[in-house]
């Protein structure tokens, strides 16, 4: 049985039902009269056609699937009726069989150039037209299903093409932002000064690391209040680490230490050319910190115009990059820490009321280390194995003057300053025995009033002594905000506040 029609209902109809349509054009009545019965019989469907006019027509109205076109015919010929015929895009793939007497001398290869595809001669031997026909037809299905399978397989391609665009764009992406949060970690490594673990046997501190394993488990924002150089970002770590985000990236952004104009580039990112100096795209700290925690150190710091965007991340997840229409989605659990009262701030109106309250779900207060000086002691053995092998010092002896000496200071730089003071000491210690010097005893100079004062005062007084030791120099490696561990506008801002001025 052919596979193109079925033989129970004859050529004519196709194993899917359909039956196919042949146009003959003749202008002999008698002609037409066989190839008509012939074909009906074998279930063809049969237009007719007496000019190359008319059939041109017909066949771009019915679109048959194929044509028995005879060449001798007044008027248009066959030739050029087939010519036009291959030129329209509608008949163009119809196959075409030449009619011609076997008296007519013609131009056979000039009716292969016009596009036909055989020739039928007259007399008719019916059983070779029928054969040829079924032939033609079966080449042109054959055709047919091949385009077909051309163009499924191109469509195929086309969609595993764009499958495969989107595969490397989600790839590309994943590298530029692997590559940013490596390029992060390693700025991270090289910025670390606090010391690698709490180091504490404070009862006092003891009950704010309850309070850091109670938190960690969940997914609550987290505020971590107290003064400069209490710890707060080692806190951080400790909530991040304790959490099940621990394999996470945690992701630090000081809000203090970068102009207002980048700190919404360096949190939320940038797309090539939002900006003057924006070259490339650039992933911000919310998206490195997808799945992880940002820890927004002094957020009381960040321009009141930023804050709501901060704060839709908060309550939505998602933001957009400067200069991009891209709404992102991101899964990040925040910590802020400030050493301002952001109550106040925000009744004041530098700070935006409902961020204050979102940030503020379970604050954590550092304790300053006045009030936790037990732990002076075991910092100073710490910063001792810390610092002593980079600067070449190996101290086993801590004489008890200077621990003493240690307890009784007041500390308004907290732990930095003590980090400092050691780091110092065990550069002028000559042996094995951690020598003071008299550094700490001029930090104590500043002549005080009798009886008790209030801490400002007090921080008064210390920023005083140490901008005395500096000559007035405040910024710089030997200025005071360095040994006070200040970012120098800061300093600068508490020296307004405090109403201190050089003499």
């Amino acid at each position: 049985m052919n596979a193109f029609y079925d033989d129970d209902n004859g050529p004519g109809i196709t194993s899917t039902g359909k039956q196919r349509t042949i146009l003959i054009v003749d202008d002999m009545p008698n002609n037409i009269s066989v190839l008509y019965e012939t074909l009906t019989r074998f279930r063809y469907k049969v237009l007719v056609a007496r000019d190359g006019k008319s059939a041109i027509e017909q066949a771009q109205l019915a679109q048959p699937d194929l044509i028995l076109l005879d060449i001798m015919m007044p008027g248009m010929d066959g030739f050029e009726t087939c010519r036009r015929l291959k030129q329209a895009e509608t008949t163009q793939a119809i196959p075409v069989l030449f009619m011609t007497a076997l008296s007519e001398t013609i131009d056979k290869v000039n009716g292969f150039n016009m596009g036909a595809v055989d020739y039928i001669t007259k007399p008719f031997q019916l059983q070779e037209v029928l054969a040829r026909i079924n032939t033609h037809l079966t080449l042109r299905q054959l055709q047919c299903e091949l385009e077909d399978a051309n163009a499924l397989l191109e469509q195929r391609v086309a969609d595993r093409t764009d499958s495969l665009a989107k595969a490397l764009a989600e790839v590309e992406q994943l590298k530029n932002q692997l590559q940013a949060e490596n390029t992060y970690l390693r700025e991270e490594l090289k910025q670390t000064t606090n010391f690698e673990e709490i180091v504490s046997q404070s009862k006092a501190f003891g009950k704010v690391l309850r309070q850091v394993e109670q938190v960690a488990p969940t997914n609550t924002s987290v505020l971590i209040l107290g003064e400069s150089g209490t710890g707060k970002e080692l806190l951080a770590r400790a909530v991040h680490n304790r959490s099940g985000r621990k394999n996470k990236t945690l992701v630090k952004i000081n809000c203090a230490a970068l102009p207002a104009t980048l700190i919404e580039s360096e949190l939320f990112g940038h797309e090539k050319g939002a900006f003057t100096g924006a070259m490339t795209q650039k992933i911000g700290r919310f998206e490195l910190a997808d799945g992880g925690t940002i820890f927004l150190d002094e957020i009381g710091e960040m321009p009141i115009d930023l804050q709501s965007k901060l704060l839709r991340v908060l309550q939505e997840g998602e933001f957009e990059r400067v200069g991009g229409t891209k709404t992102l989605k991101v899964n990040v659990r925040v910590i802020a820490a400030t050493n301002r009262d952001l109550e106040k701030e925000s009744e004041e109106g530098r700070f935006r009321e409902d961020l204050y309250y979102r940030l503020n779900v379970f604050p954590i207060q550092s304790l300053p280390l006045r009030d936790r000086k037990d732990d002076i002691p075991l910092l100073v053995r710490h910063f001792c194995v810390k610092h002593g092998p980079n600067i070449g010092r190996q101290i086993e002896v801590i004489p008890q003057d200077v621990l003493d000496s240690l307890m009784d200071y007041h500390w308004p730089g907290n732990i930095r300053e003590l980090e400092n003071v050691i780091e110092r000491s065990l550069i002028i210690s000559s042996g094995r025995k951690l020598e003071l010097g008299d550094w700490l005893r001029r930090k104590n100079t500043v002549p005080k009033k009798a009886g008790l004062i209030s801490m400002e005062e007090c921080e008064r007084n210390h920023i005083i002594a140490v901008l005395e030791h500096t000559r007035w120099k405040v910024s710089g490696d030997n200025g005071a905000a360095k040994i006070l561990d200040m970012i120098p506008t800061t300093l600068d801002s508490r020296m307004k506040k405090l109403g201190i001025k050089r003499p």
